[in-house]
Order: C-alpha cells, then sequence, then structure tokens
C-alpha cells in the first residue's frame, strides 16, 4: 500500500450533530493523497457510528478508539498512528475549504518549509461566515520561507487546525500536546519559533465553526475550569518565549494582557461566591507573570481592574466586569481618553447627490453643544460640506443630537479622482477638539454602499479607503456590465469595455484558475454568453459552510491592461434555479460583478413595514415555512414567531406582526418540509438599501444584514 503524504488526524468527542459535515469537507479536498485518522476519545454520542459508517464509504478513513483522555492526547494518539510525509489537524465540528490541504501542501513544496499556515473564518447557523480576528491579523499576504521573527504578527496564530507540518519537523522536536484546554499555543508558537521558515496563505484554508449553545470549549471562558486551564496554556507559552527576540515576547505579554487577561477579568461578572477567591488567585498568576510595561500600557479601566484585583476589591471587580461604563467614575479621564468616535450608518443617493449619515461624538463627554464640520479632501484639498444635526443613538446607549447628514453634490464628485477621496471630520465640544477621518462603517448601506452615475462617463464608488476609513472614488469610463438577459440555458451578459479587443475571464477567489468567457465584441461594447448547465454540474464548493462557490470577472486588453468588472446593470440580482441549486449573478461589496452558485437557499430581497407589519419578500425557489427565530443565552435551544407565507408571481413574502416581536435579536429562517432550517440570505442589492428602522408601540425595529443573513433588531 502505498504511503499517503498527508495524515489528516480528527479527534472526536460528543460531535455526533457536526462530524459528518466535518468528514465530508475533508473527503472533498482538491488534494487526495492523504489519510484520515479519526481518533475516537471516548464518545458517549452517536459520533463513533457515524465516523464508522463514513469509513466504510471512503477507505482512506480510519479510526483509531481510546478512553477518554481530553484533545490534546487524542492527538497525540492520532500522530502516533499517521504515517503520512505531512501532519495536519482537524477539529471535528469544523471545516476545511477543498483546496486548503493542497494550498499549504504545494507551498512546502516549493520552499521547503516546515508548516505552512493559511488563514480562517468563523461561521455558525445564524451568523453565516465572517473572518476570524484574529487570522485576519496574522495573515494579511501570502509570505513563503518567512518567520515570526520577520512577521512577529505570528504571534497571534495560536491555533495548531490551519497549519500542515511537515512530519520530520514534527518529530524531530517531539511536539506532544498537554493534556490542558488551550493546548494548541503551546505547541504552534513553540513550532513557530523552532522553524527555519514557515510559509503563510492569506486565502482562508480553515471554517471554524462558533456552536449557538456556547458549548465549545473556546466559548466555555467563565467556566473556572477553563479558566484554569488557560492560565496554565498562558504559563506554558510564557516560560517558552522567555529567552525571545524582544519584540516577540512584548508581543505575546501584550496579547494575553489583551485576550486572555481580559476575557479572565470579565469572569467576575458570573462568578459563584464560592468560587470568587480561586478566580482572584487565578488571575492573579496570569497577572503577575505579564511584564508591568504591558500593563502600563494597559486601557486605564484595565489598570482601574488590576489594582482592584491586588486589592482584593471584588465588588469593583464584579461591577466592572458586569458594566464597564457604570465604573468611568472611578476614573478620572485625561486628555487621551476623550477621542472622537465616528460611524457611518446609511449611504444613499438622493436627487442625483450622495447622501451619508452616520454619528461623530467625543468620548466621555456627556451630550453638550458641539460644533461640527465635515470635509471631502480630494486631492489634498479640504471641501467644506453643510452638515445637518440630528438625534442619533450615542456610545452611552443613548439618544442625542451626536447624528449628522452630508451629501456631497454631483459637481463636487466630479472632482474627485481615482485615489480615495476621503471625509475629514473635526468636531468641538467646550474647550476640547477633535479631528479624524470618517470611519466605522456599519452594517448594511455603509458595507454594501451603492454606486452612482454622475454623468455619462463617471462613475462614483462610496467603500473603506485607507485605514479602511470611508471613502469616495471615480471611475472613468470603467469596464462594466451594463445588462443581462435570462434563456432557459445560459445567463448572457452585455457590456463595454475601457479599452479595444476586450478579453472576459472568470475567475474563482478562493480556489484560484481562471477560464476564459466566450465574447462576440463590436468595438468596445460585448456580449458573452455564460452557460448555465456546468456551473451547476460543478458541486465541490469553495465555501464548506455555505456550500457556495463565488466567481469573479476581470477584462482585459490586448497589451495586458485589466480592470475587473464593475456592476452597472440595474439593483436586482439575476437568478436561476434548477435541481436543488442556484446560480445568482449580483454585486460584491466593492460593487464588482459576482457570480454565486449554491444550495438553494431562501434569498430576501426586498423589506418594508407597512403598517403593523413586516414584510420581507424573495424568489420562490420552494415549499418552506418562515419564522423569525432568537437563540436563548449559550444555548441550541430557540423561540420561533411563525410569519404568514404567501406566494405570488414575484415571489414569496414572509409577514409578521410586529408586536409579536419582543426586544431581542431575531434571525429570520426558512424550514423545510423535512424540518432543517436555514437562515435567510440577504441579497447584496437589498442590503445596499438597508437598514431599515422603523417605530411602533414604544419599540424600535431595525433590519439590518449580518454575515450575509438578515438579522432584525428590537429595542
Amino acid at each position: 500500500m502505498t504511503t499517503p503524504r498527508l495524515s489528516v488526524v480528527v479527534p472526536f468527542y460528543n460531535v455526533g450533530a457536526y462530524i459528518e459535515d466535518c468528514l465530508d469537507s475533508i473527503a472533498r479536498q482538491t488534494f487526495g493523497d492523504f489519510e484520515a485518522i479519526l481518533v475516537d476519545d471516548g464518545s458517549p454520542d452517536d459520533s463513533a457510528v457515524i465516523a464508522k459508517e463514513f469509513c466504510l464509504r471512503d477507505p482512506r478513513f480510519r479510526i483509531v478508539e481510546q478512553q477518554n483522555a481530553g484533545l490534546g492526547p487524542a492527538r497525540n494518539t492520532g500522530v502516533e498512528h499517521a504515517s503520512g510525509e505531512y501532519v495536519t489537524f482537524v477539529d471535528s465540528d469544523d471545516l476545511v475549504t477543498r483546496h486548503g490541504f493542497g494550498m499549504l501542501i504545494r507551498s512546502l513544496d516549493q520552499t521547503g518549509s516546515d508548516f505552512a499556515a493559511g488563514n480562517a473564518r468563523r461561521f455558525n447557523n445564524s451568523y453565516g461566515v465572517r473572518p476570524s480576528w484574529l487570522h485576519a491579523q496574522a495573515f494579511t499576504a501570502d509570505r513563503p520561507a518567512t518567520h515570526i521573527s520577520e512577521t512577529p504578527q505570528l504571534v497571534l496564530d495560536r491555533m495548531v487546525w490551519n497549519k500542515v507540518y511537515r512530519r520530520s519537523f514534527w518529530d524531530e522536536y517531539g511536539y506532544r500536546f498537554p493534556a490542558i484546554r488551550y493546548e494548541d499555543y503551546p505547541v504552534t508558537l513553540k513550532a513557530h519559533l523552532d522553524a527555519v521558515t514557515v510559509d503563510t496563505v492569506a486565502a482562508p484554508v480553515y471554517f471554524w465553526r462558533e456552536r449557538e449553545s456556547g458549548d465549545s470549549i473556546t466559548q466555555q471562558k467563565f467556566q473556572l475550569a477553563n479558566i484554569r486551564d488557560r492560565v496554565v496554556s498562558a504559563g506554558l507559552v510564557l516560560d517558552e518565549i522567555e529567552d525571545a527576540l524582544p519584540t516577540i515576547r512584548h508581543r505575546v505579554h501584550a496579547h494575553f494582557r489583551q485576550i486572555d487577561l481580559h476575557a479572565i477579568l470579565s469572569a467576575f461578572g458570573t462568578v459563584p461566591p464560592e468560587e470568587e477567591q480561586h478566580l482572584v488567585e487565578l488571575t492573579t498568576e496570569l497577572l503577575d507573570r505579564l511584564d508591568e510595561a504591558v500593563l502600563a500600557n494597559s486601557p486605564r479601566l484595565a489598570q482601574l481592574q488590576f489594582a482592584a484585583l491586588r486589592a482584593g476589591d471584588l465588588e469593583l471587580l464584579h461591577k466592572v466586569a458586569l458594566d464597564p461604563d457604570a465604573a468611568q467614575h472611578h476614573l478620572q479621564l485625561t486628555n487621551d481618553d476623550l477621542t472622537m468616535a465616528t460611524s457611518v450608518r446609511e449611504v444613499n443617493w438622493i436627487d442625483g447627490e450622495l447622501s451619508i449619515r452616520g454619528t461623530a461624538e467625543i468620548r466621555h463627554l456627556q451630550s453638550k453643544p458641539s460644533n461640527l464640520r465635515i470635509g471631502l479632501v480630494i486631492a489634498g484639498k479640504n471641501y467644506r460640506l453643510p452638515v445637518r444635526r440630528c438625534p442619533a443613538t450615542d456610545l452611552r446607549g443613548e439618544e442625542s443630537l451626536v447624528g449628522f447628514e452630508v451629501r456631497v453634490s454631483r459637481e463636487l464628485l466630479a472632482k474627485c479622482t481615482a485615489g480615495p477621496s476621503h471625509f475629514d471630520v473635526r468636531l468641538r465640544v467646550g474647550g476640547i477638539r477633535r479631528r479624524d477621518l470618517l470611519r466605522g462603517q456599519k452594517a448594511g448601506s455603509p458595507g454594501w454602499p451603492p454606486g452612482s452615475w454622475i454623468d455619462g462617463t463617471n462613475w462614483i464608488q462610496p467603500g473603506p479607503g485607507k485605514d479602511g476609513a470611508f471613502a469616495v472614488r471615480r471611475l472613468t469610463d470603467p469596464c462594466r456590465l451594463t445588462s443581462v438577459e435570462q434563456t432557459p440555458d445560459a445567463l448572457v451578459l452585455h457590456g463595454r469595455s475601457t479599452f479595444d479587443e476586450p478579453s472576459l475571464f472568470v475567475s474563482r477567489p478562493l480556489a484560484g484558475g481562471e477560464e476564459a468567457v466566450p465574447l462576440t465584441v463590436h468595438g468596445r461594447d460585448f456580449t458573452a454568453w455564460l452557460p448555465i448547465g456546468p456551473i451547476l454540474a460543478e458541486i465541490n464548493p469553495d465555501d464548506p459552510f455555505s456550500q457556495r462557490t463565488t466567481r469573479a470577472f476581470r477584462v482585459r486588453g490586448p497589451e495586458g491592461q485589466e480592470q475587473v468588472l464593475l456592476w452597472t446593470a440595474g439593483d436586482r440580482l439575476v437568478s436561476h434555479a434548477e435541481n436543488g441549486r442556484a446560480v445568482m449573478l449580483t454585486r460584491s461589496t466593492g460593487g464588482y460583478v459576482n457570480l454565486h452558485e449554491s444550495p438553494i437557499r431562501m434569498t430576501a430581497t426586498a423589506a418594508v413595514a407597512a403598517g403593523n407589519m413586516l414584510v420581507v419578500r424573495g424568489p420562490d425557489w420552494g415549499d418552506v415555512d418562515f419564522s423569525w427565530r432568537r437563540y436563548l443565552p449559550d444555548s441550541d435551544d430557540h423561540v420561533d414567531v411563525a410569519c404568514r407565507r404567501t406566494v405570488s408571481d414575484d415571489g414569496w413574502a414572509a409577514v409578521v406582526e410586529m408586536a409579536a416581536l419582543e426586544p431581542a435579536e431575531w434571525i429570520l429562517f426558512a424550514t423545510a418540509p423535512d424540518g432543517t432550517s436555514h437562515a435567510v440570505q440577504c441579497e447584496p442589492f437589498l442590503s445596499t438599501r438597508l437598514p431599515l428602522t422603523t417605530r411602533r408601540a414604544h419599540h424600535t425595529f431595525t433590519i439590518r444584514p449580518l454575515a450575509g443573513t438578515l438579522h432584525l433588531e428590537v429595542t
């Protein structure tokens, strides 16, 4: 029997609801030369039955059994049974992208590095897919043959499962996971220090589940046993970096202060009285290990907590953990605390002008008369804009005069360049003056800002600019999609190119690669015929959770010129559903053309408040029931409020009486006749028109998209 190149170690315990999806995502890999060692860690549920059935279907999978010993020892057992040239780890409630193993192994084959690591996404049923904050900091670019000493943000790369290790490297240093929770970081950081070089990949290779029930290890952060293991793990890491480079040592200490110590201090809000002293001892143990210079550079509220801990002031620790704002009176504010906070809450086009609604305030200052100036900075010149002030919810959750609206005329927008033009915000409250760029885009139209023509050749596209601040760009005669036709077998794309003799290419941003799309060209105008059948036939998706594959379009000229294809074809998606799958042609967050292919998921394309009713509409792709759902705290249990479903030629409508929805956060779900359910997707063009806010009977109802799903906040 040929030895596989890759060994995939999958420990499992009590994951009957998740393990089949996990194993299926591994089996779908484009890199097929692997063995999967499934370690049954004495699981009491039906996980082993599901795993054994999977092994019967796919001989690359086999089971090893052991008495329950925990995740770390189970991983060690898996490595002992692995025979591959490379080894990787997958947690049994997570998913891997179909191209992930292949990307990492190709990189290692090219560089000879000791291991390769890639980006990650978080996901669950309520919020869909979103970036993992830690991994987004560390995996900003492809970096072949780098090292933590030259890429110190890899200090944040503390998980074991987004990596492929060279087995000879693993054995040379004899890595073994300790029998605690938070067992990853002591191993992964030591590996980063031991390696000669490592490779980093910016594309996501791993999907990290966040359970609604909160019963994963990392979500049980307030349990005393969990905290004890967290402190032990931190101690092992701090021992390891004692003699490391000062930059690495400082970053590790700062990371533990920002993440782990903060989480443990938050536990004082819920700790039972009989465990308080144990929590004090554990928190003090970690606090005493951290550099004083790092602690002294902490936010002053954190420093107040450190002082309360050392003084044994449990009452203050409890108060700060429950309500940090309530502790502000214990602090003497300094000038550094009075920073400006801005937000962008709505972006619209009104009478040909760009309307931006948001907030601007100075932190910690109570509502007082203030002076607000906003200007659009174009090529270094600041053009002052008229500002309309209005009430809005401030940082304290109160209504005050922090809201604003500015409108930018077509004439001023015509002065913008292809580079980002930012908004300069100046705020004076009493004698306090602050200045910053407009930033803080909220969900909805700020994240999916609509673009518009301002004349026959110039398109204005709002969106992120410098450091993520809000900006606008002018695109002159861009390559663009102008209209779409549907035939039974194809989508017919009509567009215009910036240059002569254009070629059109479609690519998969996550998986890589591209294909040419046949064109009929008349000067700079083109028509492309995109058959639907081949797209639906390829059902190995790039996103293992939503089962979605996204394609993007690029126009290329004969001399190598290239532009991404801009969407200017109206404000509605084009969709086709067939045999349980759907193809949707729509726009990206930046306003460019995307093609999504996925299993049918009910998709909302409109939302309105009609009298006392809330109505959501979308294309009718199947027989489902709709309900607004809220999850109970730290539980998979939920409360559903059923909607009345109607169907017409325009599709489905889900109607609910607003009075039936109590103050909470709700997610719109669709439930099929077989009982399976999924969160209703929010179509991008609907996102450009959200948030939708209405007030009824002393309550405020706000619909907005979050990670691609439709949410309703009732306050």
